[in-house]
């Protein structure tokens, strides 16, 4: 009996076995993963008011995942660069929604006094609030525009100014549009004028719009500070790798630079936070 033989047989046995194990529980894996992406994908991409398949945008995040870490492994020859990468690129979807999100939600506080002035002209020339609504609807520019067109399309179907309201006020979770949303209701449910309370919102928010500018204004040398520590240490690298390639090196190939550069980037970030906590002033 070959007995070398035999354990090689086996040995390749049990190695096909494990491979299909792996390849069927990173097949679920991934399966569990692009439902669970596709399906968040389609809430967050309707709350943006975009509307497009999120099983392409699946497919256009695995191919830029891709991309992506062939190009950096291309430039820099660096595995560790290279997984980074793809795994900067597997968040970025999460990050691109939030960014977008937040400028949205500032577009529509940007909006809303005007708004507001707008309506008001509409109710004291004496017509009915939804159509001082969709007056505005018709010649306003979207974000704001698409919100209250969507509260409209409620209203017709049935669904009361209030709840409607409601659903705005979570649509658009922010204190402008909360301070909006109960002046409204308190005006509606005690019968006081309407007109002069949205009136007397706008020129609350252009006043609070005002003072946070301000504020940004002041507060905008020390976010600058936050970028230019956070790049020192970086232009610091680039600066040393010219002059010293062989010893840099180090920093990109072993281990103890590995551990190096992770406690730059979580001191470097730490750094950015603190920074950004220290200026970011809530009015």
């Amino acid at each position: 009996m070959n007995i070398p033989l035999l354990l090689t047989v086996v040995f390749a046995l049990a190695a096909a076995l494990l491979a299909y194990v792996v390849i069927d529980a990173g097949s679920a894996a991934m399966a569990q993963h692009r439902a669970q992406f596709t399906q968040r994908a389609r809430v967050q991409l309707r709350d943006l008011f975009l509307f497009f398949d999120p099983a392409k945008l699946y497919l256009a995040n695995l191919a830029a995942m891709a991309m992506g870490a062939i190009l950096v492994y291309a430039i820099t020859d660096s595995v560790v660069l290279m997984l980074g990468s793809g795994a900067v690129l597997f968040f970025m979807p999460p990050w691109a929604w939030r960014f977008l999100r937040h400028r949205r939600l500032l577009k529509v506080e940007q909006q809303l006094p005007d708004a507001l002035l707008m309506i008001s002209g509409g109710l004291r020339a004496g017509v009915s609030l939804s159509v001082a609504l969709q007056n505005y609807v018709d010649i306003a520019q979207p974000p704001l525009a698409q919100e209250l067109e969507l509260m409209l399309r409620e209203q017709r179907l049935g669904v009361s100014l209030d709840d409607s309201l409601g659903h705005l006020a979570r649509r658009v979770p922010t204190q402008t549009m909360s301070l909006v949303v109960s002046a409204v209701r308190i005006a509606n449910e005690t019968g006081g004028g309407l007109a002069e309370t949205l009136e007397r919102t706008s020129h609350t928010l252009r006043s609070k719009f005002q003072v946070e500018g301000k504020i940004r204004a002041l507060t905008s040398q020390g976010k600058l500070q936050a970028v230019i520590v956070g790049l020192l240490p970086v232009l610091l690298i680039y600066i040393l790798s010219g002059m010293e390639p062989e010893a840099m090196s180090k920093l990109w190939t072993t281990y103890v630079g590995w551990a190096t550069l992770a406690v730059i980037v979580f001191l470097e970030l730490t750094g950015i936070y603190l920074i950004r906590r220290i200026v970011s002033i809530d009015v």
